[in-house]
């Protein structure tokens, strides 16, 4: 039994699609498949069914993922003690970020981490708040960049920036020419572009539904880059953080501000303790944390 192996259980019982979980751990399906099923044979019970909707745990699968979890825990506490013995950060370290965050802020951020660290082999995934907290919790991020708040009282969360939350329309459009801010409740006629469940989709939601209308929303899309790209063409407005804005000329879209007392968004860093954080990972969060403090702080009001 290897810790690949009940890495990868743990993956397909958190993921519940081998496609998804293959994906995350940079496996193909085949290669994930032998894994389990070399798992299976040497525990001499089957822990997973596929079916039409999914993969599912079988009874066996249920009592065994506990012990597994706490197995790849204790792996890990022991990996990270180690390092902290030999004091160089290496090894891989899974960063785990808001759509809006892995292309505004990470890209430099992670280029300078790099360089300066060159034995750490560093993953980043992309996703919404909740599935952020989630995989933090079950160990399969070291670390997770995502908005506030944070549900699980198991974390440790650190605040990193609090930021306005502004819209971007095209250039040249009726409220860029207004030439003041704009409150949310003047807009429930607009036409949107959103990513789902992020605050600024959120905001939009909540003030339509006080104005008891429907947003009227022309595409979603899961991406920043698809959404910056979409205002551009014209094909609605979006509520962004200043985080996506603050290069607006460079986007080809414009930035109008909203009104005073407006949603805002509070972003933090979530672990699951420093005693579970490799000396990689240790790293990583303090580069993040320097980062904000060096570039992102003085730009966000």
């Amino acid at each position: 039994m290897t810790s690949e192996q009940l890495r990868a259980f743990l993956h397909v019982a958190r993921e519940g699609r081998v496609s998804t979980a293959a994906r995350g751990l940079g496996l193909s399906q085949s290669g994930l498949s032998r894994q389990l099923q070399t798992l299976e044979a040497e525990l001499g019970a089957r822990l997973l069914v596929r079916t039409p909707s999914g993969a599912v745990l079988t009874d066996a699968g249920e009592r065994f993922l506990p012990h597994a979890t706490r197995a790849l825990e204790a792996l890990a506490a022991g990996r990270a003690e180690l390092e902290r013995l030999s004091g160089t950060p290496r090894g891989p370290v899974v960063l785990g970020a808001l759509p809006t965050v892995g292309a505004y802020l990470l890209p430099d951020l992670m280029a300078a981490f790099t360089r300066s660290h060159p034995e750490v082999r560093p993953r980043l995934s992309q996703d919404h708040a909740p599935v952020l907290e989630e995989g933090v919790a079950r160990g399969g991020l070291d670390l997770a960049i995502l908005s506030l708040p944070v549900r699980r009282v198991d974390l440790v969360t650190q605040l990193l920036w609090d930021e306005p939350l502004v819209l971007a329309v095209p250039r040249g459009h009726r409220l860029t020419r207004l030439g003041r801010p704009v409150a949310l409740q003047e807009l429930t006629d607009e036409t949107w572009v959103r990513i789902p469940g992020m605050v600024g989709a959120r905001a939009v939601e909540a003030a339509c539904e006080a104005r008891g209308v429907t947003p009227k929303v022309a595409l979603e899309t899961d991406t920043a880059e698809a959404l910056g790209r979409m205002v551009e063409r014209g094909l609605g407005v979006a509520v962004v953080p200043q985080l996506m804005a603050k290069d607006a000329p460079a986007h080809g879209f414009d930035v109008v501000p909203l009104t005073r007392g407006s949603p805002r968004r509070q972003v933090a860093l979530v672990h699951r303790g420093q005693g579970y954080l490799t000396a990689a990972a240790r790293a990583l969060k303090d580069a993040i944390t320097e980062h904000v403090k060096q570039h992102l702080l003085p730009t966000v009001r």
